[in-house]
């Protein structure tokens, strides 16, 4: 952008003195213009395409338009993880489902197609980190017995029962007794004296601790269990549904804890309270949590075939229904909505998390499964015309029409107004010209 806002600058300056008959004196400021920089960046943003000549970068949907055509998909959008592989290549490797995506990527939500796989959504209760600061983190180590690596010798950085100490990837120490280090570091976390996401693994092939405290790590909440149970108790649960507690406060009271995809390793978590032995450490704060925001549409998603979930990913988030609550105030290009959407009768408990049934979509129709003449064979439907005028899937499509209204040098300005009269045109209502109105009300 500043070298476009150099060039143009040297273009005008050359063309000015580039003239040989100049009366004025030549002033480069008044050729500056304010909005170059501006109109750079808000053309990047609405085409998504960024465009780096010096170093050959090219690339398209950096950034792109939320998508407000039903609220499943502008909430399901906003969850959605992009990775920067080729589409085109066929290679199986990324877009399979990784057993470490447990828990932090829905395992149902992915387009089918040639971004199979390669797009991804966040699962329920993921969080995605954000850069910590490093430094609390280091001395918290520090005061925990990590021997500082510029103060040791090769031997014993290499001893026996050492284990070196990794910070964001940097090698900052050793310790002679990591498991120690590690339960130590872990209490400080849960009373709340480090950041809630800084994530302590103990990798014992590889002698090390790593810690990391750096942004774009995703983590996921679980409950702390001690001695078979968990450390969440019906007082807890009392104090959330009166609005007493919260998560903050429970995460410093190390009822609830985030870990890390690295920290999973070390943990041995529960699916279900029922199944807590001594020697689990976490149990899973519910296992419809495991799913993303629109596949948890999807209601007994366990007694369907997989690939179905995955299609009802997709076609969920088109289902005309309810925008938002304010979407006759809103000034979208186009909006779609059903004129009397239902409630689901069969219903998830995700749907009461997301609110689903203030801004519902779609109706509970009923269906007829039989063999009728062959016209609903494999995936047709046959409508009845009785439902569809008594307003079955009735919708109304709103879209945005724009129009200058300018000023002009005389002192004359356009102005908007409604149709003229019938009695302005010669033949009266029955003009052509007056004809031309005909959709519109009094006040156009």
């Amino acid at each position: 952008l500043f070298k476009r806002f150099n060039a143009e600058l040297a273009r005008q300056a050359d063309m000015v003195l580039s003239k040989a008959n100049r009366a004025a004196a030549f002033d480069i400021v008044k050729t500056i213009r304010p909005d170059t920089i501006a109109q750079g960046f808000v053309h990047c943003i609405a085409s998504g395409n960024w465009v780096l000549k010096r170093f050959k970068m090219e690339r398209a949907g950096v950034s792109q338009v939320l998508n407000r055509l039903s609220y499943m998909s502008c909430v399901g959008m906003m969850t959605r993880v992009n990775s920067q592989f080729e589409k085109s290549q066929k290679v199986s490797g990324p877009r399979a489902l990784q057993p470490s995506q447990w828990g932090v990527l829905c395992p149902a939500d992915t387009p089918e197609g040639e971004a199979c796989g390669l797009v991804k959504n966040l699962a329920l209760l993921a969080h995605v980190t954000s850069d910590a600061e490093e430094r609390p983190v280091l001395r918290a180590c520090l005061d925990l017995g990590v021997e500082d690596v510029a103060l040791l010798s090769g031997a014993e950085v290499h001893a026996g029962q050492a284990f070196l100490v990794f910070l964001n990837g940097l090698l900052i120490g050793a310790h002679r007794r990591p498991r120690e280090f590690v339960r130590r570091f872990r209490f400080l976390r849960r009373q709340g004296l480090v950041t809630e996401f800084v994530s302590v693994y103990l990798h014992a092939p590889q002698r090390a601790v790593y810690l990391a405290a750096d942004g774009g790590r995703l983590c996921r909440p679980l409950l702390v269990v001690e001695g078979g149970r968990p450390l969440l108790t019906a007082l807890h649960m009392e104090q959330l549904r009166a609005g007493l507690t919260s998560l903050g406060a429970l995460l410093n009271d190390g009822v609830v804890e985030y870990v890390d995809v690295n920290e999973e390793n070390n943990c041995y978590i529960a699916l279900k309270e029922e199944e807590l032995t001594p020697q689990h450490t976490h149990v899973e704060i519910d296992p419809l949590t495991l799913l993303g925001v629109v596949a948890g549409l999807v209601p007994y998603p366990h007694h369907n075939q997989s690939p179905r979930n995955t299609y009802q990913c997709a076609m969920g988030k088109q289902a005309m229904g309810t925008v938002a609550l304010n979407q006759y105030a809103r000034l979208d290009g186009l909006l779609y909505t059903l004129v009397y959407p239902q409630k689901p009768m069969v219903k998830t408990r995700t749907l009461d998390l997301v609110n689903f049934d203030q801004v519902p979509a779609g109706q509970n129709a009923t269906v007829a499964v039989m063999s009728y003449s062959g016209y609903d064979i494999e995936d047709a439907v046959v409508l009845n015309k009785g439902s569809l005028d008594r307003g079955f899937g009735r919708c109304m499509v709103f879209r945005q029409y724009k129009t200058a209204v300018k000023r002009y040098a005389n002192g004359t300005h356009d102005r908007t107004a409604g149709p003229p009269p019938a009695e302005a045109f010669p033949e009266g209502a029955e003009d052509a010209r007056y004809q031309r109105y005909r959709a519109l009300d009094k006040d156009g």
